[in-house]
C-alpha cells in the first residue's frame, strides 16, 4: 500500500485547495522520504489527522478530538475563514495490488459547517468510476483488511506516543491488543472457544429428556458462573485503571478535574431504519414481480409454440388473400375477354390470351397453396392481437429482469445493514473523576484494597467454574450414552490439549521472531552496540526486557530518555516487519529529546529504512539544516514541503519543493 496523494479543502488551518503529491516512486532511484516542515501549531498534526479521518471516519482516533462528539469535532474541524455554504472536505489517493494488479483508490469525505445528522459524506472513486452505495456501506468492514485501525497507530504515530511507549514498564493496552492480531494469536483463542461449544451442543443432542434437564441445570449454572467471572473481570480491570489514574494523580499533585472521553454510538436506530425501509422496497419488488407472473409473463415458457402459432397464422392468412385475388382476377380476366371479343381482334390471339390469364391464376395459385389443410383459422384481429402479446411478454421479460437484479442489490444491501447493526457500539458514558488531590492517598489506599478484595473473589469463582466443568465433564460420562458422538467429545479434548500447546509454541516462536526483530532494529540505531545482547518479551504483558552480554538484566532506568526512544522505535518497527503489511509510515515530531548522536543514527538509519513510503512532518528543531543535507546526501528524500502559517490570517500554505534550507 502507498499514499498517492492528500487533499485538504478548507481543514483546520488549510483554507482553499491544496494539493500534497505523496508519491515516492521514481524511474531512477529509490526515494521513501517524504518531508513536511512546519513550526509548532502551523497544521503538521493536522496532516496526520486527516489522514486518519479520511479513513475511518468516525473511529478515527485523532489527536485533537479529545472527548468531542463526532459532530462537533467535524465542525471543529472547519476552516474559520471559509464560507459557511462551501464544503469542507479531505481526499486521500492510494495503491495497493488487489488480485495481483495495482488498483488506485481516491477516499473523499466532505461536509459544512454544523454538519446535518452530524455526519460527513463518504465517497469511493476506483480507477474509472465510483463505486456503488454497497460498497460504500461496508467502507468500514474493507480498510480493515488493508490497514486495520487496531493496528494503524503502530505505522501512524507521533513522537509523544513514542514517548509514552518508551516510558511505561508495558506497552498500552491498545499495542498488546494490536500485537495479539499482529501475531495472530487470538485466531488459537477463538477455536478453543468455538471446540467448548461444540461439546456442549454434542452432549445436548445425545442426552434423553431427563438426563438433558440436569445436563442443562448445570449448563445454567456454569453460564451464570462465567458471567459473573467476566463482571468480576470487567470490575477488576476499572478498578486498575482507576488505581493508575489515582497514582498518576498523586505523583504530579495535579488540582484539577479529569474526564475519561467516550463516544455514545448514535447510528442503531437509523440502521435499523434503514433495514426497515430496505425490506419494504424489497417486498414491494417482489409484489410487483406477482403481478407480472399473473399476467403474460408466464408465456415466455413457451416461446417456440408462440413463434409457430404466430408463423401458421401469417401463412393462413396469406392463403386467405390469395383465395379472394384468385375470384377477383377470374371475374377481371372474363370482363377483359369479353371486351376484347367484341374488338376486331382475330379469334386465335384472343383465345392465346384467355388461356395466358387462365394459366397465370393457376400458377398463382398453386405456388402459394399450403401443404397441408390450415388448421389455426385465426383472423386478421386474433393475428394483431397476438403481435400485441408478443410485445407486452418482451416488456413483461425486460421488467422482471430489471427488478430481479434490482431485488438482488437490495437484499445485498439488507445483509449490509443487518451486520453494520450487530456490530454497532451500545452507548456508553464515562463518569468524571472529580477527587480532590487531598483525597487522592486515601482513594489508591481504598481502591487496592477493593481490587484485592475483587481479585479474590475472581479467584475463588474460578475454582468454582473448574469444579462446575468437572461435574458437568463427569456428570456426562456417567449418565449419557455417547454412543457415536463420544468419540468427537473425547477428540475435542485432546485437540484442546494439542491446540494449547500450539498456542504456546506459536506465542514462543512468533515473538523469537519478534524479539530478533527488536533486537536488530535496536542494536542498528544504537550506536552503543556492546549495551545489549539479549531482548527477551514477556508472553503475557508484551514487555521488553534486556540484558547485557554477561546475561544479567539491563534496567529499562539505566537507559536515557534517547536511549528509550530509540527501543519503543525500535520495538514498533520490528512489529511492522514481523506483521507481513507492506503499509506507509507516518511520523510525526520525529526527533523529540533525542542528542546529535542518537538524531544521526536515526536520520542515517531508521528513516531511509522504516517503510517504502515514511512521511515525516517535523518542526526546524529536529529535522534542521544537517540532517536535512544528510537526507539529501544520501538521496533519501522524494519530495520536500513547507507548511507556511500566517499567524495574522491563522492559515497555512503548502509550498511545494521547499524546506526550512
Amino acid at each position: 500500500m502507498i499514499f498517492l496523494e492528500l487533499v485538504l479543502e478548507n481543514f483546520g488551518p488549510y483554507c482553499g485547495r491544496q494539493v500534497i503529491n505523496l508519491d515516492t516512486r521514481s524511474e531512477e532511484n529509490y526515494h521513501p522520504i517524504i518531508l513536511l516542515g512546519g513550526m509548532n501549531g502551523g497544521g503538521k498534526t493536522t496532516l496526520m489527522d486527516a489522514i486518519r479521518l479520511v479513513l475511518y471516519g468516525q473511529r478515527a482516533q485523532c489527536s485533537t478530538r479529545g472527548s468531542l462528539s463526532y459532530s462537533d469535532f467535524l465542525t471543529q474541524c472547519v476552516n474559520s475563514k471559509a464560507n459557511p455554504a462551501d464544503k469542507t472536505r479531505v481526499e486521500l489517493l492510494f495503491e495497493h495490488i488487489e488480485d495481483d494488479k495495482p488498483v488506485k483508490y481516491r477516499i473523499v469525505r466532505y461536509w459544512t459547517k454544523n454538519p446535518k445528522d452530524g455526519k460527513d459524506t463518504l465517497g469511493i472513486l476506483g480507477d474509472d468510476d465510483t463505486w456503488p452505495e454497497s460498497l460504500v456501506n461496508i467502507w468500514d468492514d474493507y480498510i480493515e483488511n488493508l490497514l486495520p485501525l487496531g493496528i494503524s497507530n503502530l505505522f501512524l504515530f507521533d513522537g509523544e506516543q513514542v514517548k509514552e511507549l518508551a516510558e511505561q514498564e508495558t506497552p498500552p493496552p491498545i499495542v498488546v491488543e494490536a500485537i495479539r492480531g499482529l501475531l495472530g494469536l487470538e485466531l488459537a483463542d477463538r477455536l478453543a472457544v468455538d471446540l467448548e461449544i461444540l461439546v456442549n451442543r454434542k452432549r445436548k443432542e445425545i442426552a434423553d429428556t431427563k438426563d438433558l434437564a440436569n445436563l442443562e441445570e448445570i449448563e445454567a449454572r456454569l453460564t451464570q458462573y462465567q458471567e459473573n467471572y467476566q463482571a468480576i473481570q470487567a470490575e477488576l480491570a476499572t478498578l486498575n485503571d482507576l488505581i493508575a489514574e489515582l497514582e498518576n494523580k498523586q505523583r504530579e499533585a495535579l488540582d484539577k478535574f479529569m474526564s475519561e472521553g467516550g463516544k455514545i454510538a448514535s447510528d442503531r436506530s437509523h440502521l435499523e431504519q434503514q433495514k426497515k425501509d430496505k425490506i419494504a422496497t424489497a417486498e414491494t419488488l417482489r409484489q410487483s414481480m406477482c403481478e407480472l407472473a399473473a399476467d403474460v409473463l408466464p408465456l415466455a415458457l413457451i416461446p417456440n409454440l408462440l413463434n409457430q402459432v404466430q408463423a401458421q397464422g401469417a401463412k393462413e392468412f396469406r392463403y386467405q388473400q390469395i383465395q379472394l385475388a384468385k375470384d377477383v382476377l377470374i371475374e377481371r380476366d372474363k370482363r377483359l375477354i369479353n371486351w376484347l371479343s367484341q374488338l376486331t381482334i382475330d379469334l386465335e390471339q384472343v383465345e392465346k390470351i384467355q388461356s395466358f390469364l387462365k394459366e397465370d391464376t393457376e400458377n398463382l395459385y398453386t405456388s402459394n397453396s399450403p401443404s397441408e389443410a390450415p388448421w389455426l383459422l385465426a383472423d386478421e384481429e386474433s393475428l394483431s392481437q397476438l403481435d400485441n402479446v408478443r410485445y407486452h411478454l418482451q416488456n413483461a421479460q425486460k421488467l422482471a429482469q430489471q427488478q430481479l437484479a434490482n431485488l438482488k442489490a437490495v437484499e445485498e444491501e439488507i445483509v449490509t445493514l443487518e451486520r453494520q447493526v450487530q456490530t454497532a457500539a451500545e452507548p456508553e458514558a464515562y463518569q468524571k473523576l472529580r477527587d480532590a488531590v487531598e483525597d487522592a492517598q486515601k482513594q489508591v489506599i481504598q481502591s487496592k484494597a477493593k481490587a484485592e478484595i475483587t481479585q479474590r473473589k475472581l479467584t475463588e469463582l474460578e475454582g468454582v467454574i473448574e469444579q462446575t466443568k468437572k461435574e458437568l465433564k463427569e456428570y456426562t460420562d456417567t449418565n449419557i450414552d455417547r454412543k457415536n458422538r463420544e468419540h468427537i467429545i473425547a477428540s475435542v479434548g485432546k485437540v484442546q490439549a494439542t491446540l494449547k500447546l500450539f498456542r504456546e509454541k506459536l506465542t514462543l516462536r512468533k515473538l523469537n521472531k519478534l524479539e530478533e526483530e527488536v533486537k536488530h532494529c535496536f542494536l542498528y540505531l544504537l550506536h552503543k552496540s556492546d549495551l545489549v545482547r539479549t531482548i527477551t518479551i514477556d508472553t503475557k504483558t508484551f514487555s521488553l526486557s534486556l540484558y547485557d552480554f554477561k546475561g544479567k538484566p539491563v534496567p529499562k532506568h539505566r537507559l536515557s530518555a534517547g536511549e528509550k526512544q530509540l527501543l519503543a522505535i525500535a520495538f514498533l518497527w520490528g512489529l511492522a516487519k514481523v506483521s507481513g503489511f507492506r503499509l506507509p509510515v507516518a511520523i510525526d515530531t520525529p526527533l523529540g529529546r533525542l542528542d546529535s548522536s542518537h538524531r544521526n543514527n536515526l536520520v542515517e538509519k531508521y528513516f531511509p529504512s522504516a517503510s517504502h513510503q515514511v512521511i515525516l512532518l517535523s518542526t526546524d528543531t529536529e529535522i534542521g539544516k544537517k540532517e536535512v543535507e544528510t537526507l539529501r546526501k544520501n538521496e533519501a528524500i522524494a519530495r520536500e514541503y513547507l507548511l507556511k502559517y500566517d499567524s495574522s490570517t491563522r492559515e497555512t500554505t503548502v509550498l511545494e519543493d521547499q524546506y526550512f534550507w
